[in-house]
């Protein structure tokens, strides 16, 4: 089926590159999962490596540990602020004295 406009060619690309992102995904699972294929191809630059290793998530325990304050701790911290800026105090000085040591 040929397109007759631009914009109906380009409701044709994006459902190709749509079908080829959902290809692209299911051989990247296959390929991550399966020990025994190669991960490196012709196509390829850089080789595919891929690492497995196992974290702690907090989040997943149950709500009574979460909630439980025998499992928790209390944290002070504390920060500082620069306090704003204030002028120089300056000095009154006497007419007689200004008069003897000039004005600044």
């Amino acid at each position: 089926m040929q397109p007759q406009t631009a914009a109906e060619e380009l409701t044709l690309i994006r459902a190709e590159i749509a079908r080829l992102r959902a290809r692209e995904a299911e051989l990247a699972e296959v390929v991550l999962r399966t020990a025994a294929l190669p991960r490196v191809t012709r196509m390829q630059t850089k080789p595919l490596v891929s690492k497995r290793e196992r974290v702690f998530d907090p989040r997943l325990l149950p709500a009574e540990i979460l909630l439980d304050p025998a499992y928790s701790r209390e944290k002070i911290t504390g920060t500082t602020t620069e306090a704003p800026r204030q002028e120089p105090h300056r000095m009154q000085v006497s007419a007689p004295l200004q008069a003897r040591f000039g004005s600044h």
